[in-house]
């Protein structure tokens, strides 16, 4: 990319060769979202002023963030923000990167939480706060703790509190999965826990393995050591008849549903699929 005259559009199809080129999964869509970030734009006005030239102040810009992605470092962490359910979170990499599949768990919860209440409420593993800040920005009567092992994780998740006006609706803490929950109460527990078996974390793609914490990919040998904890641990804080709701691999679903039945303190465990038909969240109900 010289200092030539470039227009959005000659950028922005120069950019999307250069992506496919490199081999980039969504090149055109990287393309449009690195080069609106640059010039403060909306995807729209990529096309409305498809032939505006283009500073070199905007151009360097522009080579600055595809310079990065080039080295497949994510776009979300490029930008600095990811969308989730309702909002647009900040993230860093201090924080594993939002998938629309963990909206189901934000679907599931919801479901429950329309019924009674009001509702205390545990994420665990809650990163950058997106489960607990869309189901807090969702139900007014809804008490929340959201609970992290990194410090550096519950700062970005404060922050997105911050921003949400929502800092008064959700308390986060820091410890071991349902540690700091002893004495909440609550009556759902959810978690997007690390699920990936360690030899299939280090096969990731290097966007993934490179940049976004292995604490919270790796799930240990299986990928079940803390969907194996969490389900031991969460019948002693749930009162009868509550929920407990985990994400997990596409291909655990019966895994996770052998050891809910053979914990035997529950009565229910059913698979639900996300929205690519896969085996996802796992809704099991303590015994009344």
């Amino acid at each position: 990319m010289t200092d030539e005259l470039w227009t959005i559009r000659r950028v922005l199809q120069w950019t999307t060769g250069f992506f496919k080129d490199k081999g980039l999964d969504g090149p055109r869509l990287d393309a449009e979202l690195l080069i609106c970030d640059a010039l403060s734009l909306d995807r729209i006005r990529l096309y409305t002023d498809h032939d505006r030239p283009l500073s070199s102040e905007e151009l360097s810009g522009i080579r600055e963030r595809v310079r990065r992605r080039s080295k497949h470092e994510p776009v979300a962490y490029i930008t600095g923000k990811r969308g989730f359910w309702k909002h647009d979170l900040k993230v860093d990499r201090r924080v594993l990167i939002p998938r629309p599949d963990t909206e189901r768990l934000v679907e599931l919860a919801l479901s429950l939480l329309a019924k009674g209440g009001p509702h205390r409420l545990v994420d665990v593993g809650t990163g950058s706060g997106a489960i607990a800040l869309a189901l807090a920005g969702d139900v007014d009567n809804l008490i929340v703790l959201a609970i992290d092992r990194s410090g550096g994780a519950l700062e970005v998740a404060r922050e997105n509190a911050r921003s949400l006006g929502l800092e008064n609706r959700v308390t986060f803490a820091e410890g071991d999965l349902l540690g700091p929950a002893r004495d909440f109460g609550p009556t759902i527990i959810v978690s997007n826990p690390p699920y990936i078996s360690t030899s299939e974390v280090d096969a990731l793609m290097p966007d993934v393995l490179d940049f976004e914490p292995r604490l919270a990919l790796d799930g240990g040998p299986d990928g079940l050591d803390l969907l194996r904890r969490l389900i031991a641990d969460a019948p002693a804080i749930l009162p009868p008849g509550g929920h407990l709701l985990l994400e997990h691999g596409h291909d655990q679903g019966e895994a996770v549903r052998a050891l809910v039945r053979a914990d035997g303190r529950y009565e229910e465990a059913r698979t639900e699929k996300d929205y690519g038909r896969r085996d996802r969240v796992m809704v099991a109900r303590t015994r009344a």
